[in-house]
């Protein structure tokens, strides 16, 4: 596990390293969404591989989760960028109960 000092450092290695697609969160079916492929991954389609949190105290805007995800069957690779705290219903205890690494702070 690598220690970035941004949230963009992060991106950018994910990126270099195949996680090259954008997801979004949709709550209400609780699973992920890639506009780019026009994807869904439901909790059971994708696993979470890395986790970097990111704190700035100073600015509250850098205060964000980044996932790397990668779904086997498919064999898509990509990331998903929250903001902390925002996360609401079930996609939260999804996301956390697929992780079995401690998050890295910077």
């Amino acid at each position: 596990m690598k220690n970035y000092l941004s949230l963009a450092d992060a991106l950018s290695d994910l990126k270099q390293r195949g996680y090259d697609i954008d997801f979004a969160a949709e709550t209400e079916s609780v699973c992920l969404y890639s506009g780019e492929l026009d994807m869904r991954l439901d909790p059971d389609e994708f696993h979470v591989d890395e986790v970097y949190r990111f704190d700035c105290n100073a600015i509250q805007d850098n205060n964000s989760i980044l996932y790397a995800i990668s779904a086997p069957v498919s064999g898509v690779k990509g990331t998903l960028v929250d903001s902390i705290g925002t996360f609401s219903c079930n996609l939260s205890f999804v996301l956390a109960s697929k992780v079995n690494i401690t998050y890295i702070n910077s």
